[in-house]
C-alpha cells in the first residue's frame, strides 16, 4: 500500500516557505524592485508547486477514498475539498497582487497580510490532512496509486524547477524518504538528483533567505 511519507515531507517545504514569505515581503524596501523580484520569483514558485501539489489530490486521491474508505472517508474528503477552495481563493489573492508589486516594490503590507492569511488557511488544511487522509490513504491506496500523484506533479511542473523544488522538500526531508521517493529511478537519477537538488536549493534560499540554511519548521 502507500508509503505516505514524502507527503509529510512535502508539507514540511510548504510550511517552512509560506510561514517565511511575509517576513520576506515586508522586508523588501518600498520601490526596490530588483528585490522585489528575486521574492516574487519565489513566491510564484511556491504557489505553482502548492497549486500542482491540490490539483494532484483533487483528481487522483479524493476520488478513491470516497470509493473505497466509507463513513471515515465520506466524513472527512468533503471538508478536504471545501479548504482547497479556500485555499485557491487565498491563492488567487496573492497572485493578484503579486504583479503589482513585483513590479513597483510597492504596496508590500497588503501583499504580505494576503500571505498571511493564505498560510493560515494552508496550515490548518495540512495538519487536517495529516491527522485523517494520510492514514486512510495507508489503508485505502495502492502504492502504484500513490507514485501516480507525484508522477502528475511532476508532469505539471517545469522541468528546469524540478530540481529546485526537490531540494527544497529534501531540506528538512529524512534521507529514508528520499531514498524511497527515488527508489524507482535510475540509477543516475538516484546518484545525481540529491546532490543537484541539494545545490539548487542551498542557492536559491542564499539569493531569497540570505542564507542557505533558513529556518527549520522543526527548529
Amino acid at each position: 500500500m502507500a508509503d505516505v511519507r514524502d507527503m509529510y515531507m512535502a508539507h514540511t517545504a510548504l510550511r517552512r516557505e509560506f510561514r517565511l514569505l511575509p517576513a520576506l515581503v515586508r522586508a523588501v524596501a518600498p520601490g526596490d524592485t530588483r528585490r522585489a523580484e528575486v521574492v516574487a520569483a519565489h513566491a510564484v514558485l511556491v504557489c505553482a508547486i502548492l497549486h500542482t501539489h491540490h490539483e494532484g489530490e483533487d483528481l487522483l486521491l479524493w476520488p478513491k477514498l470516497v470509493e473505497r474508505g466509507g463513513e471515515e472517508a465520506a466524513a472527512i474528503v468533503p471538508a478536504m475539498e471545501e479548504q482547497h477552495q479556500a485555499i485557491e481563493k487565498g491563492h488567487a489573492e496573492v497572485t493578484g497582487l503579486l504583479g503589482g508589486w513585483r513590479s513597483t516594490g510597492q504596496g508590500a503590507d497588503e501583499l504580505a497580510e494576503a500571505f498571511e492569511r493564505l498560510a493560515a488557511v494552508l496550515l490548518e488544511h495540512m495538519a487536517l490532512e495529516e491527522k485523517e487522509i494520510l492514514p486512510l490513504a495507508e489503508k485505502h491506496v495502492t502504492a502504484a496509486e500513490w507514485h501516480k500523484i507525484g508522477e502528475h506533479g511532476m508532469a505539471s511542473s517545469s522541468k528546469k524547477d524540478l530540481p529546485l523544488a526537490f531540494g527544497m522538500a529534501m531540506y528538512e526531508g529524512d534521507p529514508e524518504v528520499i531514498k524511497a521517493v527515488l527508489a524507482t529511478a535510475p540509477l543516475p537519477v538516484r546518484l545525481l538528483v540529491p546532490v543537484v537538488a541539494r545545490r539548487r536549493y542551498a542557492a536559491h534560499a542564499k539569493r531569497v533567505h540570505g542564507t542557505p540554511t533558513p529556518p527549520r519548521v522543526g527548529a
